[in-house]
């Protein structure tokens, strides 16, 4: 079976932007009536990350929702979930206003988003990139975001 497409041998038979407004995606049909999906995205201009190593590579953002898939994927409940998680990390980084980025901006990136859609998560991902030891460690970072959320220790 083929599934060589070529787009310019399609048409298009529908078009919607998706939920977040980030990319469109259109279904498209060949001569022979082979239905296939592409997505559009805007490219932005690409972002170098310094590692904690002294390294640089490009920023990847399929290789931070690999990462965050694999670190707290099973905290959400769909793709599109995790998906909107990088999304709203990236947006950060760009927000930043240069082009360069070091990997620890990245993380604290995600653990803002994480911190405002899903605690468990948050809790998750700040242990292994905060690279907790101990028990306290833990509990500091439990205070803080009940101290953000304004939520008082005495009950």
């Amino acid at each position: 079976m083929d599934f060589h497409f070529r787009i310019g041998d399609s048409k298009v038979l529908e078009s919607r932007e998706t939920v977040d407004g980030t990319m469109i995606r259109r279904r498209r049909e060949t001569m022979d009536g082979r239905r296939f999906t592409t997505y559009e995205r805007i490219e932005m201009p690409q972002l170098t990350v310094t590692k904690r190593s002294g390294n640089k590579e490009i920023y990847d953002r399929d290789k931070l929702l690999l990462a965050v898939k694999r670190s707290v994927g099973k905290f959400f409940n769909s793709e599109l979930e995790i998906e909107d998680v990088v999304n709203k990390a990236t947006d950060i980084l760009y927000g930043h206003g240069t082009d360069q980025i070091t990997s620890k901006q990245i993380g604290e990136a995600v653990l803002d988003v994480l911190a405002e859609v899903n605690e468990v998560a948050y809790v998750r991902f700040a242990s292994v990139f905060r690279e907790f030891k101990t028990l306290e460690d833990f509990e500091d970072i439990l205070k803080e975001q009940k101290a953000k959320k304004g939520v008082s220790h005495d009950g």
